[in-house]
């Protein structure tokens, strides 16, 4: 996620715990500069973690010296957000801003070493590395979502959305205020809204000004949403070719599958069919392959009520390597010989091991370089050799990096406790420019000089974003814990211990249950689910990376697909009980669980399960009814994978039969403790029917509860003013109830 720098949060004066943070007021379109916030206490608050700024998007000059790069502030008070370019030196000296409009201005992306390509307003502009004679270099009437320029500089592909309407009818052009949609097949809506537009790629020659759709007429996406971004797309070191993402499925096919596949298109030749080839099945092109081959075979097989895991598509051998599952974020080596990308071995399962696979161009092969890392390649460059890849994956609940080479030879670089975000290759060869963050630190930008072990390799801050907040701050803090599970196992947790922390003293604490379910419980730093800010409210927080979380080996990882009330929340109780056990600091009287999507399914369930142990609950955005969830959703893979079967199936498997027969819902009976549910009614995943449907059972269960129903969110809460409203009223329900 790329993000900017100065407009930042003109803060409402807000008596939340009788925290009182300065504020200004301005007009919807004065620049707001960087927000110098003075805090009443030490203590962080909702305001204070609204002020800070939010790196995002960065890139070094192609001589290596100077750093453009993009920061986000928000505005409680105007209740939006304000993105901002600056430069700093290769070594963080000299920041300046170089953007000062009302406007958002993002993507910074170097065209020489002295002039810089932006997007503002929808158009690609570019300006001098001082932020003068500003040039508008596109003409869309302000339809460009991104771009990517060719090596050459001559052309640039520009992100913009096209018309579709092969699901949902076009309205009638005599009936232009009707708001109806006339739906004739699944994927008509997608993580937060109806898809009547897709993003496609167009290729934009900058001398002569015409511009091509490389996907004109077609049904599919690039890059393929609800998340996929120009990272989607690469460019051949001789600009001649585009390496891109997609997924030739629409409908129900779409709906069922992961099967996304990395094609090589021949931007001279301009032609779709018959000129671009598919890298990730051998022998076919776009769209078009031998006949009998696997994913059109498929398409007319599949049992589209069933997981994918035990149809033919993941079962036979058929037809070799064929990269049925996901495939994305092609990069192209140096020297133009190689394209690698991130790739999933199954259809139908979005948290498969992501591994980093290599196409030789030269020799037609593909080749596996991570496979003794048994979790997720995150992100990877290529270094400047063309055999040696830079990639962080997670670990034991950090994400580092790690060298590969062309034979596979993984050694890990750094072990920090903390995560790393996205890297590139700096022009000197020798330098990766990277985000890290951990639970007490927001993101900042790093130089990291790689050596051949974690002890030899250098890494440098580059710059202190929000050192002006967090130098008022109290220090909290942050322990690994290990446990033995139920089943001989051993876990990882992390303890987040307050600020002026008295170890003689008991605290209230809580229980983290992660979603996904397998995203990890890394040292990730939230906004909304911000460990910091919820130890600054004087909660000790106990965040266990139990079975289904990746990290810990494929096994540990898988276990959770067809088993959500087994092992996982085994392990979720194992972890509280051996913290009250161990920490004499944790008031085993007033504990509390609290999760976000598989999260807020855990709370859910635990609230029928937890004998006693909790005083009280909160459940984000979380699966309350998973029989209506299984119709719900609209990315039916998840469901299919999680759950083996549609519930109306008479032959489903057992593990299928578990899953309904363990949903939360039915065992409201067994409910005895408060719960704050928590729904966004744009959150098409997990839809909003969920949350009421767990706030109205409880109400009618005589349980007390509250229900927080935001009509404008998602699966996220994005909004300044729905985030701060969010803190208040989660703080306020445990401080009720464990206080």
């Amino acid at each position: 996620m790329k993000t900017t720098r100065t407009f930042i949060a003109i803060l409402a004066s807000i008596a939340f715990m009788s925290h009182i943070v300065s504020c200004q007021t301005t007009a919807d379109d004065e620049f707001i500069g960087r927000n110098e916030i003075a805090l009443p206490s030490d203590t962080l608050t909702p305001e204070a973690l609204w002020a800070m700024g939010r790196i995002g998007a960065y890139e070094a000059s192609p001589n290596g010296e100077k750093i453009a790069y993009q920061v986000t502030y928000y505005s409680v008070a105007l209740n939006k957000s304000h993105t901002v370019l600056y430069v700093c030196n290769a070594d963080g000296s000299d920041q300046q801003l170089l953007t000062a409009t009302s406007l958002s201005e993002s993507s910074p992306t170097w065209l020489s070493d002295d002039r810089i390509a932006f997007l503002s307003e929808g158009e690609v502009w570019s300006m001098n590395a001082a932020g003068k004679e500003r040039k508008q270099l596109t003409q869309t009437e302000g339809s460009v979502d991104d771009f990517l320029f060719a090596p050459d500089g001559e052309k640039v592909i520009l992100i913009k959305s096209v018309p579709f309407h092969d699901i949902i009818k076009e309205r009638p052009a005599d009936l232009p205020k009707s708001t109806g949609r006339v739906i004739t097949d699944l994927m008509y809506r997608h993580w937060d809204h109806y898809v009547e537009t897709i993003p496609h790629p167009f290729v934009l020659n900058l001398e002569t000004g015409e511009e091509f759709d490389i996907l004109e007429g077609q049904p599919y996406e690039c890059p393929m949403e609800p998340f996929g971004g120009v990272e989607q797309l690469a460019w051949s070191p001789d600009s001649k070719h585009i390496a891109f993402t997609c997924r030739t499925k629409t409908g129900l096919a779409y709906s069922i599958s992961t099967d996304s596949d990395i094609f090589l298109y021949n931007v001279e030749s301009g032609n779709l069919y018959g000129g671009t080839k598919n890298l990730c099945k051998k022998g076919a092109e776009f769209d078009v392959v031998p006949d009998g081959c696997l994913p059109y075979e498929c398409d007319n097989l599949l049992d589209p009520t069933k997981t994918l895991k035990n149809q033919f598509v993941n079962t036979t051998d058929k037809w070799g390597d064929y990269n049925v599952g996901y495939d994305q974020n092609p990069k192209f080596s140096p020297d133009g010989r190689y394209v690698a990308w991130l790739s999933m071995a199954r259809d139908g399962y979005e948290s498969d091991r992501q591994r980093l696979c290599i196409y030789d161009l030269k020799a037609d092969t593909k080749t596996y370089v991570t496979e003794s890392f048994d979790s997720n390649v995150d992100d990877f460059c290529w270094a400047a050799d063309s055999h040696t890849l830079y990639y962080i994956g997670v670990w034991h609940g950090t994400v580092n990096l790690y060298r590969t080479n062309l034979e596979g030879e993984v050694a890990q670089l750094t072990a920090e406790q903390a995560d790393f975000g996205s890297l590139q290759l700096m022009n000197d060869g020798q330098r990766l420019l990277m985000e890290k963050h951990d639970h007490m630190h927001p993101a900042d930008l790093y130089a990291v000089t790689p050596g051949d072990t974690p002890e030899n390799t250098c890494i440098e801050q580059l710059t202190h974003e929000n050192k002006h907040i967090l130098d008022q701050l109290a220090a909290a803090s942050c322990e690994p814990h290990w446990v033995k599970t139920t089943d001989g196992g051993d876990m990882l947790y992390w303890v987040i211990l307050p600020p002026h922390f008295d170890p003689s003293k008991k605290y209230p604490t809580l229980l983290f249950c992660e979603g996904g379910p397998q995203s990890p419980v890394s040292q990730f730093w939230s906004y909304r689910w911000n460990f910091r800010i919820m130890a600054a409210q004087g909660y000790v927080i106990v965040a266990p990376n139990r079975h289904g979380l990746p990290g810990f080996g494929s096994e540990w990882c898988e276990e959770v697909s067809g088993d959500w009330t087994g092992q996982c929340m085994a392990d979720y109780l194992t972890a509280i009980d051996d913290a009250c056990q161990k920490l004499p600091y944790v008031d085993r009287d007033r504990l509390g669980a609290v999760g976000a999507s598989f999260g807020g399914f855990s709370v859910y369930y635990l609230a029928g399960h937890h004998e006693k142990r909790f005083k009280c609950f909160i459940a984000h955005d979380g699966a309350f009814n998973l029989e209506a969830m299984y119709t719900e959703t609209e990315e039916n893979w998840f469901s299919n994978w999680e759950y083996d079967d549609a519930y109306w199936n008479k032959d489903r498997t057992a593990a299928a039969s578990k899953t309904y027969e363990n949903s939360p819902h039915r065992f409201i009976d067994k409910w005895d403790t408060p719960i704050l549910c928590i729904h966004g009614e744009k959150d098409y995943r997990i839809n909003a029917t969920q949350g009421m449907s767990a706030f109205n059972a409880a109400r009618m269960k005589g349980i007390e509860a509250e229900l927080l129903l935001y009509p404008d969110e998602n699966h996220w809460v994005l909004k300044p003013q729905n985030g701060i409203l969010w803190q208040r009223t989660f703080f306020q329900w445990l401080d009720r109830w464990l206080k």
